[in-house]
Order: structure tokens, then C-alpha cells, then sequence
């Protein structure tokens, strides 16, 4: 597969802060690529460096293509209509206004509103129509569900795999794992400015640590068996919290010293490692 966007080494520095510290990575044609990280970790600046907004040192940013770009944030002029905006953005790409994507991303009915008039989703979901305009080969989307409802998210995530199916190449800066997993081919975690994780979604999850947590609620002090398979963590608040690799196993066990010991339960909480903490971990340079 032919690499639509190559980054090596890009470098960027505010003052004497340097906050991209020599990233580099690869996003092939046709494909959907997520770079994710906590808040400051670098993930807009990067995308404003590829895009052309911000000036860097890098070896080279290689783009093959046209591209379209929704900022994380973005404004019109107040007294402008959303039509009219659509029609200015096809002029200036030598195009007509795509009736379909208004359709896909249910702007028919705010097509007269002034932008003043327009709900946050309702100005999310038009800079995206306006990011797309003059059919783009490689698309930047900067936090792009943010501020959309429901079935705003549902639209833009069926437009996303629709982009992808007809060959296009998109790259998003997000926080939502749920929608990384959901979207997402490969993907790049940021810590303070550098890639702390760069690899496919399916190898992230091989990350993800195969532990139960389970929390109870009791009514009084259990006393632990010193052979119990489970890793006691601790009480926090009102539940007492344990750790296994076997939530069947783990979970009987403890039961089975609760009856032992007549103590009564109260509530019973069982979780599992999740993709997001594994994120997590990594960004926070736990792993």
C-alpha cells in the first residue's frame, strides 16, 4: 500500500518550548488515521504543521494530493447563510455544492439560517461540508464529533467510512477511544510531543491487560484468606476492590469466604481493563 502523508522528524518550538519533538509516521492511501493524546500533547499542532497553518522544522511533510481541513476551531462571518457558504467554498474549488453530502450530514434544513442562528452541531456539521467541498484527497479533521449530538455523530461517522471506501485518506485528532476503535485503522498516541504508541488499533488492544476488577460493598470488615488467588487492591470508599485474571473463579472465591465469614453483600461491581485505559497508560507514560 502507497503512503498518501509521510512526517519525518517535524519539529516545532514556541519561544524556547519545544513541543514537537521530532515525530514521524506514515499514513497510507485509502485509510483512517487517529493521532490521540491528552490535552497540550501536541495533537492540533501536528495537524496545523501538516496543513500549512503553523511553521516547523522537518525534514519533510509529504502530502500527495488535494486536502480539506475542519480546525478544531473555525468561525464564519455571522450574517452569512449556510448555502451561501457552501456555494463560496465550491467556487473556490471549481465545483457545484454537493447536494448529497447536505443530505448525508442533514443540512437541508439550515441551508437559509445565519450562522449566528445555528446550534454548536449545527456550525460542527457545516464546517464539515465545507472541509469536504471540491472532493478532497486527504481530509484533516480536528476533534470532529465535538459539540455534535448523537445522531450528528452517527452521520459524520457513516460519511468517515464512506470517504474511506471511496479511496480517500482521512486523519483525525481525537480524545474519544470509543470512536478511534469504531473508525480508526492505525493511529499514533502523543506524549508531550513525542509518539508514545504508533501501530494499528487490533495491536493497541494487545496492550490491554486481560484483569477483572471486582468491587463489593459489605456489610462489615472481611477477613482475607492469606491463599486467595485474587489481588486485594485496597478499599476505596465503600467497596473493597480486588483484582483477577478469572472474574468467574476470582468472584467465587471471594463469595465463598463472605459466606464463610456471614457477612452480607451489598452491591457487586465488575470491570473490565478497557482500550481507553490502556490509552491511558500510555499517555501517561505508564507503559
Amino acid at each position: 500500500m502507497n503512503s498518501k502523508v509521510k512526517v519525518s522528524n517535524l519539529q516545532k518550538k514556541y519561544n524556547n518550548n519545544t513541543v514537537l519533538k521530532g515525530i514521524s509516521f506514515d499514513v497510507d492511501d485509502g485509510t483512517i488515521f487517529a493521532l490521540l493524546g491528552t490535552n497540550g500533547a501536541g495533537k492540533t499542532t501536528t495537524l496545523e504543521c501538516m496543513e500549512g497553518i503553523l511553521k516547523h522544522s522537518s525534514d519533510q511533510i509529504y502530502i500527495n494530493g488535494k486536502i480539506g481541513v475542519q480546525l478544531q476551531s473555525s468561525s464564519l462571518p455571522e450574517g452569512i447563510k449556510a448555502i451561501e457558504a457552501l456555494k463560496l467554498f465550491a467556487m473556490w474549488n471549481s465545483t457545484i455544492v454537493d447536494i448529497g453530502l447536505i443530505d448525508r450530514l442533514s443540512l437541508t434544513s439550515i441551508l437559509k439560517k445565519q450562522y449566528k442562528e445555528m446550534s454548536t452541531g449545527q456550525k460542527r456539521r457545516l464546517h464539515l461540508a465545507l472541509a469536504m467541498t471540491g472532493d478532497p484527497d486527504v481530509i484533516f479533521l480536528d476533534e470532529p464529533t465535538a459539540g455534535l449530538d448523537v445522531e450528528g455523530r452517527v452521520a459524520l461517522h457513516e460519511e468517515i467510512k464512506r470517504l474511506k471506501n471511496h479511496g480517500k485518506t482521512i486523519i483525525i485528532a481525537s480524545h474519544d477511544m470509543a470512536e478511534v476503535e469504531a473508525l480508526c485503522d492505525k493511529l499514533a498516541i502523543l506524549k508531550d510531543g513525542e509518539i508514545a504508541f504508533l501501530g494499528t488499533v487490533d495491536e493497541l488492544k494487545s496492550n490491554v491487560k486481560n484483569i477483572y476488577t471486582i468491587k463489593l460493598n459489605l456489610s462489615s470488615q472481611i477477613i482475607l484468606d492469606e491463599c486467595l488467588t485474587c489481588c486485594y487492591k485496597g478499599k476505596i470508599q465503600d467497596y473493597y476492590i480486588f483484582e483477577s485474571n478469572e472474574v468467574g473463579d476470582g468472584l467465587l472465591e471471594l463469595l465463598t469466604i463472605i459466606k464463610n465469614q456471614n457477612i452480607d453483600v451489598y452491591d457487586i461491581k465488575i470491570e473490565h481493563s478497557s482500550l481507553e485505559e490502556c490509552f491511558i497508560d500510555i499517555a501517561r507514560g505508564n507503559k
